[in-house]
């Protein structure tokens, strides 16, 4: 059973408005923390606070699943509770809606909606660091983001298939590249990985995932661009509960 899944405490759903009408909400607890599932004209999001939540020095990881999956699915099905809990990051995880195949449409093309449509929910967003963390087909939203000036590092996971130049752009020739980190993990996508990564003389490169976040030396937990061939397969990446809370560990959240 995924424990992930369990709710106590249900609490009456509450509606606010949103540009294309009601917005429903609904709060409930799970693994000790405040989960709320908001319902937008673009699909579900997935609002999670750790037990120990402190908003005043807290910053927002946004995970967009990838293909053959909704945002209720990977919630449930990758228990990214556990997970984001295990992490020990001190950090509210929203999890929007992303296509689940190549005919779908971006549903969220601009970070800034998604945001809005957070605090528009009467959730109050954290102003400590944003870490956008994408699954495979996540590429897609993710590359339309880079742009956004809040968001300070991003973790690709198995996720560049395509969108290189976006990436280009956000670790290297954008106008806030300076400011950014990028994590690659590859598993199928190892060839077109590792010949990003080769572009730049900034990058660092590992062959697989540390069982402890002290097996990253100093060099990989420092660098502009990390490489990571991955040991776990393609799913096992984002279900296996070795990959998503230790690369939480080496971005710039505060551990719980």
């Amino acid at each position: 059973a995924h424990k992930a899944r369990m709710s106590t405490n249900p609490r009456a759903r509450s509606r606010v408005e949103d540009d294309n009408g009601r917005l429903e909400k609904r709060e409930d607890t799970v693994l000790g923390g405040k989960h709320f599932r908001i319902k937008t004209s673009r699909g579900a999001v997935h609002v999670w606070a750790p037990p120990d939540y402190d908003r005043a020095t807290a910053g927002t990881v946004v995970y967009v699943h990838g293909y053959y999956t909704d945002a209720d699915g990977a919630w449930r099905e990758h228990e990214l509770a556990r997970q984001f809990k295990a992490s020990r990051q001190n950090a509210l995880f929203i999890v929007p809606d992303a296509p689940a195949g190549n005919d779908q449409d971006v549903q969220w093309t601009a970070l800034t909606d998604l945001r809005r449509a957070v605090t528009r929910a009467n959730i109050r967003l954290p102003d400590g660091p944003v870490i956008v963390m994408g699954h495979s087909g996540a590429f897609r939203t993710v590359m339309q983001w880079v742009d956004h000036r809040a968001i300070s590092q991003i973790i690709l996971l198995d996720a560049l298939y395509a969108g290189e130049r976006a990436f280009d752009e956000f670790i290297a020739s954008g106008k806030r590249a300076d400011d950014h980190k990028l994590i690659v993990v590859a598993a199928s996508t190892a060839e077109e990985s590792s010949s990003f990564a080769r572009r730049y003389k900034f990058a660092v490169a590992r062959e697989r995932m540390p069982s402890a976040v002290g097996g990253f030396s100093r060099r990989e937990r420092g660098a502009k661009l990390l490489y990571i061939r991955s040991q776990f397969e393609h799913m096992a990446i984002v279900t296996s509960g070795r990959v998503i809370p230790m690369l939480l560990r080496v971005t710039p959240l505060k551990a719980l």
